[in-house]
Order: C-alpha cells, then structure tokens, then sequence
C-alpha cells in the first residue's frame, strides 16, 4: 500500500452530529499529522462540535444541510468558492448529501465519496433519495462504502469505482466516573439493571421497539432501567410513547460522557433497521459492555460473535434477548470478553489514514 501521498485534500461533510463527523475528524488529523493539506468544508456546527480548527485544520463553513432543498444552490456556490480558494488536488465527501453538492460544484479533480448510510426513506422522499444516490454513484471517481451492501448498492447505481472503505474503529477515552457514580445519577435500585443505547433520535435507530419492550420489563424484579443518550427529531415522539406506556425508559439528550456510562451500564443495545459500521456498537465493545444488537447492514461483520445479534423490527427477540442477559451473569461476561477482543481486530486510524492516501495517490496519478 502506497501511503506516501502528501498533496492538497478537501473534506466535504453534510450536518452530523456522530460517526460521519468523528471519522472526517480523524481523518484530518491523520492527514494533517501525515503532512498533507487539509481543508474542512461542512457547516459551522461540524467545527464547533469535531474540533476541525481546533486540531490545526483549515476549515470554511459551507452549510449543507442534512435534506435536500432550494438552499442546495447555495452550498453548491460556497463549496465551489472555497475549493477555488486554494489548490486541491482531490475532492473527498462524505454521505451522499456532501457527496451531491461536490459532484454539482464541479471541482475539476477527482472526486471521492464515502457512502455511509442506506436510503430506507419510501414514496416521494424515497424516490428523490434515489435520484441522489445515482447522481452521486456516477459522478464519482472513486466511490468507498462504510459496509458490502452500499458498495453493492452504488455498483448497482453506476458506480465506474466501488469498493469497500476503511473506517477507523473510535478511540475510547478512559471513563472518569465509576459504575456506582453513574447508578447513583440515575437513582438506581439496588441491583437494578442499566441499559444503554446511544444515538441519534431518529426512526431508522427504532427506539420505539425499545420503549414498547421496556415496558415489558417493568414485571421483572428488580426492573431494569433504560437511558438512551442523543438528539434529534424523534425526540418529542418518543417521549410521549415512553410516557404512555410508563416505561422505565429515560431520553438523556446529548452527552459528552459515553465511557461513563458504558462504565455504568449492564447492556448495551442497537435496535436499528440498518447501520453501516455502527459507532455505539464499536464503543461498547471497546468498553467491554455487553451488547445485543440487530444483524443488519455492515453490523455483522463489523461485531462477529463478540454480540448478540436480533432481528430488526422485533420486539419479542428484543424482549427475550435483554431477558436471556440478565438472568445469566455468566453469559454477560463472555460476551463482555469477546468486546474488547473483537475491537482489536478493526482498522486503527494510522491504519485508515494510510489506506484513503492510498486512493488518494490512485486517482491523482491518473489525471
């Protein structure tokens, strides 16, 4: 692998507020550190939240939203503006909605996209989503899918490039607060369990079958409890169906303290329709933090064994494996080994970094 490239990247990015946003900063950083110029083009919130500045990365806010709309024009015109600043020597968007504002910008260099989620929209948005995914596929010159089933899907589309992208697994910082702290935040009964999910509130993350299974939970002695750390616009739904169901289901918003509370969690759980390479179910793994987890998308082959894997849309195997956990220590604590092990094998940033310069080098030998 030819990671000597050291030329001129810019980095496009939609809104986010989770993995596509920490795997960009990486990404950055890891260039930065390699020597390359690196120039940051995504909303101002994306900076304030990733810390692109902040880690010595030129960055210039081009606020492309997390939809499509009329103020696509404008973003199209402020990516170009910017791409035209400074001599680029290749263009790399992330998420099909950066990756159709670079492929309208025209940037006259070879143009990379990283697909990093599923169109699961249906009817008129499904169909626009389409129409994006496809103009997306053929515009770039080298598409990298986050899991097989996008690179199988931006093939199907047109793709003349797609192959499987490196994602660095996250870097897990040290929990500053132990178990019996972060019960106590939560006013905990003795011995109850704690259930954790983190994420963005949004329908594709399915929450909903988390609430309606935690209700049933409230029958077991001593009940466990459930907190989900995120934002987003589910979030006044969700808190009506948990408050109409009385379910020990807790929504936290936004935190800064994941390992605290994978420290103080029993189980970890993902309870999507898809995912790619899952940020919380790397987290929890790394922690060591027992996870149940649906078997979809690239989860997988991005868990292994180290997870026990559910159907999506099920709350009944939702149900039975969250109960299967908690009546058996024993089995809590395999799974809990199998975590840390597994993370051991995912792709480090070094190694990620070095891969993307790889391609880098690739397509700008062609020009």
């Amino acid at each position: 692998m030819d990671d000597r490239w050291r030329g001129s990247v810019a980095l496009a990015l939609a809104s986010s507020t989770g993995g596509i946003g920490q795997h960009v900063a990486s990404l950055a950083r890891g260039l930065h550190a390699a020597g390359c110029e690196v120039l940051v083009c995504g909303p101002a919130a994306t900076d304030e939240l990733f810390g692109f500045t902040a880690a010595g990365v030129a960055f210039t806010a081009v606020e492309i939203p997390a939809n499509p709309g009329a103020q696509d024009a404008g973003a199209v015109r402020a990516l170009r503006a910017a791409l035209a600043a400074r001599p680029i020597d290749v263009v790399h968007a992330h998420g099909l909605r950066a990756g159709l504002v670079a492929g309208l910008a025209r940037p006259g260099v070879p143009l990379i996209v990283t697909w990093h989620n599923s169109v699961l929209a249906k009817g008129l948005r499904g169909q626009a989503s389409a129409l994006v995914e496809r103009i997306v596929a053929r515009s770039a010159t080298v598409t990298l899918g986050a899991s097989d089933d996008l690179v199988a899907r931006a093939r199907s589309l047109g793709a003349r490039d797609a192959r499987l992208g490196p994602v660095a697994a996250p870097r897990l910082a040290a929990a500053k607060r132990t178990k019996a702290a972060v019960r106590a935040e939560f006013r905990l009964a003795p011995g109850a369990p704690l259930i954790l999910s983190v994420g963005r509130l949004h329908p594709q993350k399915r929450y909903d079958l988390l609430i309606d299974a935690s209700a049933r939970w409230r029958e077991l002695s001593p009940a466990p409890v459930v907190v989900v750390a995120g934002s987003g616009p589910s979030y006044m739904s969700l808190a009506q169906q948990s408050s109409e169901r009385h379910a020990p289901f807790h929504l936290l918003g936004r935190r800064s303290d994941v390992p605290d509370l994978l420290a103080g969690a029993d189980l970890a759980v993902v309870t999507s329709d898809w995912e790619a390479r899952q940020l919380f179910a790397q987290e929890a793994l790394t922690a060591g933090t027992p996870l149940i987890a649906t078997a979809v998308g690239g989860v997988p082959g991005l868990v292994g064994d180290a997870a026990l894997l559910i159907p999506p849309g099920d709350v009944d195997a939702l149900d039975e494996a969250v109960r299967r956990m908690l009546a058996d220590p024993g089995l809590r604590a395999d799974y809990a080994a199998r975590g840390p092990a597994r993370a051991a094998t995912w792709p480090t940033e070094e190694e990620t970094v070095a891969a993307v310069r790889a391609v880098y080098g690739e397509v700008t030998a062609r020009v």
